[in-house]
């Protein structure tokens, strides 16, 4: 049989093909194919099969290359070159039970991509389900450092590893081709027919080591990186994320050992600061071990985001390090999108916020946050949020943001905002469509994420911890008019929801605003929102003195309107203070005003006002009159519970317990349908009141029960029916 070197060239020369021509259809160089005529070098059954191919030699050449001409292999029970997985190698025990069934599941599912943020433990997991199932892969477990994201390191190229792996496979030097085709027809090559688990670490992107994961074998490959690698059409995913907290705990007590926190408390607080995040987690174990620190004064540290990362580097680790590894690789548009979402003043943004904050169409802002998502800066989920990590954030904030032009973040804030107080206020008009709201001149948002009453408090229960924090940007950003023009909107909701905290800041910050803007009407107006929620929190006195401040205001402005409800309001706090009867004046002057210019829901709460001051009056017939008006003309659910509640008092005060117990189910009945808690458990404590008032305890423990399992607060100091229920005879 001829040598296939000799056969090669005869062939060659026999159609005038040139070894140039020969290198160019065959991807392997010209100096090689020479080594491989004069017999310098042995053959791989790629190289045969393309020689063939290009020669037409119909398969002649391909069977002069036996088994013996092809590199040595080792034989079962090869090298295994995984690192260590770590002593503190701690939880993860569901994830290392799927991804070690993963390694040995199905022969289709030879590459799988483990991939999560910088510092989740991605290598440490890859590395313990390698070694869990190493007994079943008898050709070995071997490891490559790709550095895809090592700081100052050059990472491989597809070249560089592939080189790497074939002379870890026994390849000799002198039989490696030069060119990048040549390598990875070898390294296909050598894969046939072995089995062993390849963990290809810290890859960049799916060009990197697309050769090594493309071709066919038994063998596992397993590829850690801080992408996604959609690009791996073939491979499975597995998704790392931060580890739960009470494992984060058990991390940092197993590294730092005897040096850890013995306040299990502060621990736990510490590992929140860290976000949980492994990498930041050992590197503050490791700062105990240093020593020098405090447990707490640690903790104030990466409590304080201006002093958090730099509390996360123990010299050689750092977090911003390994954060800024990534951000570095994006191109400028990402990384001002990155650095954008640092103004988002919650760690998840909406996508309507997000497009907002970058100026652009829903398209392009798509693209850009798929990009981010890709490479684990942000997480975009499906309910439409695109979220950061704390650490990710403050990061951002920190190196990402001051690189941007002052104009666009000043730009940036500003759309925002606007789109955040058009968002409320379309949210408030279809929750309180009869209630008055000061123009923003602002358009109406396209493509709101909610299209009714209950979608609309439903998305201003989950965004009003946003929406506070946004009232500070507007002030701090000089927006003063959306600043004041939000936190009124937001009162609603924040009454609605007995929300006494965040309605006072916000208010308190909306006051500035509006006294920086020198608008008299809307000081008011702030004043007057202040009066109200230091009346539901139980405090008249302080109520009385906004109010009175919001009546100077609207004169100074000649606000006829603001006038008549900062009267209105200050006669309610009047009622609370026990002052009843100038209550009821001022009520009855409100009442003629609202019913003169068709405000019906201020007739009804006017109405509501003079029915409780008849009562304290023990006017209860002209109670009762008041009350059923009220009824008759609410128009809001929350408004029918209230005035229904209302005329159960007042049979209630009367005496009259099966007239109180009707009025009390109709109330809790239609607070249910509003969806306000507070108003059913309002009812359902006046049930429980008129049932002992008729000396029915056990009835009544059923009924306040069933009222505290709402868990809300009923202020005895403006709800007569929590005042009741207060008395020592019925205390538990």
């Amino acid at each position: 049989m001829p040598d296939f070197g000799v056969e090669l060239k005869r062939r060659r020369m026999s159609v005038g093909m040139s070894l140039t021509g020969l290198a160019a259809s065959v991807h392997f160089t010209k100096g090689y194919l020479s080594k491989v005529e004069n017999g310098k070098v042995r053959v791989n059954r790629d190289l045969a099969k393309a020689c063939d191919q290009a020669l037409g030699a119909g398969g002649e050449l391909l069977a002069l290359v036996a088994e013996s001409a092809f590199p040595a292999r080792r034989s079962a029970g090869g090298i295994v070159g995984l690192p260590d997985s770590g002593r503190y190698f701690v939880g993860r025990e569901s994830e290392l039970e799927a991804l070690s069934a993963l390694l040995l599941g199905s022969a289709d599912a030879r590459v799988g991509v483990v991939h999560g943020m910088a510092g989740a433990g991605k290598t440490a997991l890859a590395v313990a389900a390698a070694r869990r199932v190493a007994d079943r892969f008898p050709d070995g477990c071997l490891f490559f450092d790709l550095r895809g994201h090592t700081p100052g390191a050059a990472q491989l190229s597809p070249g560089e590893a592939l080189h790497r792996l074939l002379r870890l496979l026994d390849v000799p030097a002198d039989q490696l081709p030069a060119d990048e085709d040549g390598l990875a027809n070898l390294v296909r090559d050598q894969l046939r027919g072995r089995r062993l688990i390849l963990v290809l670490d810290n890859v960049r992107s799916a060009e990197q080591i697309r050769a090594i994961a493309d071709g066919e074998t038994s063998s596992r490959i397993l590829v850690t990186s801080r992408g996604r690698l959609p690009a791996l059409d073939d491979a499975w995913h597995f998704p790392v994320g931060v580890l739960p907290l009470a494992d984060s705990v058990r991390l940092l007590r197993s590294v730092a050992g005897d040096h850890a926190p013995a306040d299990d408390e502060l621990a736990t607080e510490i590992v929140r600061h860290c976000g949980q995040l492994p990498l930041a987690v050992r590197i503050v174990a490791a700062r105990f071990i240093a020593g020098g620190w405090t447990a707490a004064r640690l903790r104030d540290r990466l409590a304080d985001e201006t002093t958090r990362l730099g509390a996360l580097e123990d010299g050689e680790r750092s977090v911003a390090t390994a954060f800024a590894v990534s951000y570095d690789a994006l191109p400028g548009d990402q990384r001002r999108l990155l650095g954008l979402l640092a103004l988002h003043p919650a760690t998840a943004a909406e996508t309507g916020a997000v497009e907002a904050l970058a100026g652009l169409d829903t398209g392009e802002t798509d693209r850009l946050v798929d990009r981010l998502h890709d490479a684990h800066l942000v997480v975009r989920d499906e309910r439409g949020y695109v979220e950061l990590h704390d650490l990710m954030r403050t990061f951002a904030a920190k190196h990402a943001l001051p690189q941007l032009e002052p104009e666009d973040r000043e730009v940036a804030v500003r759309r925002l905002v606007e789109h955040l107080v058009a968002l409320t206020v379309a949210a408030d008009e279809l929750a309180e469509p009869y209630r008055f709201r000061p123009p923003t001149g602002l358009p109406a948002p396209a493509g709101a994420p909610f299209a009714d009453a209950d979608s609309a408090l439903a998305w201003l229960g989950a965004q009003w911890p946003t929406l506070a924090d946004i009232v500070d940007s507007a002030a701090a950003h000089g927006l003063y008019d959306h600043c004041w023009q939000l936190a009124f909107v937001l009162r609603a909701f924040f009454f609605r929801e007995k929300l006494f905290e965040p309605w006072i800041r916000t208010h308190e910050r909306a006051l500035e605003a509006a006294r920086a803007a020198g608008d008299p009407s809307a000081i008011g107006m702030i004043l007057n929102n202040l009066g109200m929620a230091h009346i539901e929190a139980g405090r008249p006195d302080d109520a009385v003195r906004f109010h009175q401040q919001a009546q100077a205001e609207f004169a100074l402005a000649r606000d006829d309107r603001g006038t008549i409800d900062a009267l209105s309001s200050l006669a309610w706090a009047r009622l609370y203070r026990g002052e009843a009867e100038p209550a009821l004046a001022d009520l009855t002057t409100v009442l003629a005003v609202y019913r003169r210019t068709g405000r019906t829901r201020n007739v009804v709460i006017a109405l509501r006002g003079i029915a409780l001051a008849s009562v304290a009056l023990d006017r209860l017939p002209e109670a009762l009159v008041a009350a059923e008006e009220a009824s008759e003309l609410a128009q809001l659910p929350v408004d029918q519970a209230m005035s229904a509640s209302c005329e159960a008092w007042i049979h209630f005060r009367a005496g009259r317990w099966e007239e109180a117990t009707r009025a009390y189910r109709r109330a809790a009945e239609v607070a249910d349908d509003a969806g306000s808690e507070y108003e059913r458990a309002r009812a359902l404590t006046g049930l429980g009141n008129t049932a002992a008032a008729r000396g029915d305890r056990t009835e009544a423990d059923r009924w306040w029960t069933e009222a505290a399992a709402y868990r809300v607060t009923l202020n005895p100091a403006v709800l007569g029916e929590a005042e009741y229920r207060n008395r020592p005879a019925f205390a538990e």
